[in-house]
C-alpha cells in the first residue's frame, strides 16, 4: 500500500471538510474586536472602561479631571508650581508664578509655606537639578504631611499679596483648589472656620493618589486636562516679548563641566506667551504645571525666568513693579513694630547667620562687619556726647548657650551694649501667630466657591497647629532699626531686610 499517498488523500480530504470552520475561527476574533470597539465608543464605554481590570492610568486620570469642582470652575484654567529650599527662595517663586499667571492669563494657585529645604532643587549653575516631574512629586508629598501634621499655612496667610490678587493676577488657595478640583477633604489643613467650610467639601475618601499623579505629571500630559512643562534651568530660560524665541541664551555650559559631568545641555531662550498661550497645545488645559519657578542672575543670564520689564504690555509691566516688594500681612508686621516699639531706645539689628553651612566659613567676616558697625556708633555717640548703651537686636540661628567662645559672647557681657532677642515662646510671638491664623488671609485673598448647607449647620474642624512666624517678626522687627542693619553676607534673610528697609516697611 501507497502510505505516502493515502496520507495525501487523507489530509486532501480533511482539509476541503474544515474550510467553512477555519473561515469562522478566523473571522470570530474580528468579530469581537469590531464589537469591542463599538462598545468603548458607544454611550457604554464608561462602564466597560470601568470593569476592564487593565485600564491605564491615563485613561482613569482622563475621565477623572477635575471632577470635584463642577460648575463651580467651570472654564477656569489654573497655574501650579513647585516650590522649594527656604521661605526667601519660595517669596521669589510666588512672584515669578504671579507673573507667569499674568501673561497666561491662568488662576494661580497659591502653594503653603513648605518647611526650609524639605524639598531641594539642585544647582541650576551646575545642570544639576531634579527633574520637573520629580519636583512636583515631591513637593505634593511634602504639602501631604503638612496636612497629616497639622502645620499648613498658606503662603498667602505670611505674604502680603491682596494687592495683585485683587487686581492683576485671579489666585485660589490650593486647599479650595484640590477641594474642589480634586474632590478631596481638606479639613486637616484648615484652622479657621472659613476654610473649613469651603474645604472640608470633598471625599475623606477621595483619590489623592490620582490626584498626585494629574499634577506631577508621572503619567505624562492628560489632554484637556494637565500639561505638564518638563523644560528646566539646564535647557530653558523664559522670557517674554524680547524678539528672541529660540536664540542660544549667553550662559551655556563650559567644555570643562561638559567633559567632566558628560552632559550635552543647550540653553536657549523661548518666549513664554508664544510656547505656552493662544495657539499652544497647553492652552485649553484645565492645568498648566511647572517645576521649579526659582530664578536668579548668573553670568551675565537669569538662571531660568529672565521676565524684568514689558514695556509693550502695561498690564504686566505694573505688575512687575508691584511684586518688586510684596509685605508681611498686617499681623505679622505690627508684631514686629511692637517689638520694636518695647525696646524704647533707638536701636541695631544684627542678623547673624551662622548655624547654616552655606555660612559657616563666613564667621569672622560676619562678625568683623558688626564690630566695625558698633566702633562706628560709639564714635557718634561721644561726639554728640549721647550717654548709655547701645541698644542691639540680634536675629540669629546660633542658641544664646553657643554664644561663648564668640563675638556675641563679648558683647553680651560688655556694659556698653544691651541685647534683645526674641524667642518662638515669647508671648508676643504667640499671639500673633493667633490672630494670623484667625484671619484666614490665604482662603480671603483668593477665589471662593459660594457656600451652601442644606441642614444651616455650622462646619467645625479640628484647628490645626499654631505657625513658627518667629523669623517674620524678627525681620519686621529689623525693618524697625533706626540705627542701621548688619546682615549676613549672601544670605537672602539680610536681602529680605534690606528690601524691606528700602521700602520703609516700618513707618507704612
Amino acid at each position: 500500500m501507497d502510505w505516502s499517498a493515502a496520507s495525501r488523500s487523507r489530509w486532501r480530504k480533511r482539509t476541503q471538510r474544515s474550510k467553512p470552520l477555519l473561515f469562522l475561527l478566523s473571522f470570530l476574533p474580528l468579530s469581537l474586536l469590531l464589537l469591542f470597539l463599538f462598545l468603548l465608543t458607544s454611550s457604554y464605554s464608561s462602564l466597560l472602561r470601568s470593569l476592564l481590570p487593565f485600564s491605564s492610568p491615563r485613561q482613569t486620570l482622563d475621565h477623572q479631571c477635575g471632577a470635584g469642582g463642577g460648575g463651580a470652575l467651570s472654564g477656569e484654567r489654573f497655574l501650579w508650581y513647585a516650590p522649594h529650599s527656604g521661605f526667601s527662595n519660595q517669596v521669589g517663586e510666588l512672584k515669578n508664578a504671579a507673573v507667569v499667571a499674568a501673561i497666561l492669563n491662568r488662576t494661580l494657585v497659591v502653594p503653603p509655606v513648605l518647611d526650609h529645604h524639605a524639598v531641594a532643587l539642585g544647582s541650576c549653575p551646575k545642570f544639576r537639578v531634579s527633574a520637573p516631574a520629580e519636583l512636583r512629586a515631591a513637593v505634593w508629598d511634602h504639602i501631604m504631611d503638612l496636612i497629616r501634621d497639622r502645620r499648613y499655612v498658606s503662603m498667602a496667610d505670611i505674604v502680603d499679596i491682596s494687592s495683585i490678587s485683587s487686581t492683576v493676577v485671579k489666585t485660589i488657595d490650593f486647599r479650595v483648589f484640590a477641594s474642589m478640583w480634586c474632590g478631596l477633604n481638606m479639613e486637616k489643613a484648615c484652622f479657621g472656620d472659613l476654610c473649613c467650610a469651603v474645604s472640608g467639601s470633598g471625599s475623606l475618601s477621595g483619590n489623592f493618589d490620582q490626584c498626585r499623579s494629574l499634577l506631577s505629571g508621572l503619567h505624562g500630559n492628560v489632554d484637556h486636562c494637565v500639561y505638564t512643562v518638563e523644560e528646566d534651568c539646564r535647557t530653558t530660560v523664559w522670557t517674554y516679548q524680547q524678539n528672541s524665541d529660540g536664540a542660544l541664551d549667553s550662559f551655556q555650559p563650559d567644555k570643562e563641566l561638559q567633559k567632566k559631568k558628560k552632559i550635552s545641555y543647550i540653553r536657549k531662550r523661548r518666549d513664554i506667551h508664544k510656547a505656552f498661550g493662544p495657539g499652544s497645545e497647553a492652552e485649553t488645559s484645565s492645568v498648566l504645571a511647572f517645576g521649579t519657578l526659582f530664578s536668579g542672575p548668573y553670568k551675565g543670564s537669569e538662571l531660568y525666568i529672565d521676565i524684568h520689564e514689558s514695556p509693550k504690555d502695561s498690564r504686566i509691566q505694573s505688575l512687575l513693579k508691584q511684586i518688586e516688594f510684596l509685605p508681611f500681612v498686617s499681623e505679622i508686621m505690627a508684631a514686629g513694630k511692637d517689638f520694636a516699639a518695647s525696646i524704647k531706645k533707638p536701636f541695631l539689628c544684627a542678623q547673624l547667620r551662622l548655624l547654616d553651612g552655606q555660612f559657616k566659613n563666613h564667621w569672622k567676616t560676619t562678625f568683623s562687619e558688626l564690630k566695625q558697625k558698633l566702633l562706628s556708633l560709639q564714635s557718634e555717640a561721644k561726639e554728640n556726647q549721647l550717654n548709655g548703651p547701645i541698644h542691639i537686636f540680634i536675629m540669629t540661628d546660633l542658641p544664646r548657650a553657643n554664644w561663648t567662645q564668640t563675638y556675641l559672647g563679648e558683647i553680651e557681657k560688655n556694659e556698653q551694649y544691651k541685647l534683645y532677642t526674641l524667642q518662638e515662646s515669647d508671648d508676643l510671638v504667640l499671639k500673633a501667630a493667633e490672630r494670623l491664623m484667625a484671619s484666614e488671609h490665604g482662603l480671603k485673598s483668593g477665589f471662593l466657591p459660594r457656600i451652601v448647607d442644606g441642614n444651616n449647620e455650622k462646619r467645625i474642624c479640628d484647628p490645626s497647629s499654631l505657625p513658627d512666624i518667629l523669623l517674620y517678626v524678627e525681620e519686621s522687627a529689623c525693618s524697625c532699626a533706626s540705627l542701621g542693619f548688619v546682615g549676613t553676607a549672601g544670605s537672602t534673610i539680610a536681602t529680605s531686610i534690606e528690601l524691606m528697609r528700602r521700602n520703609n516697611a516700618c513707618k507704612s
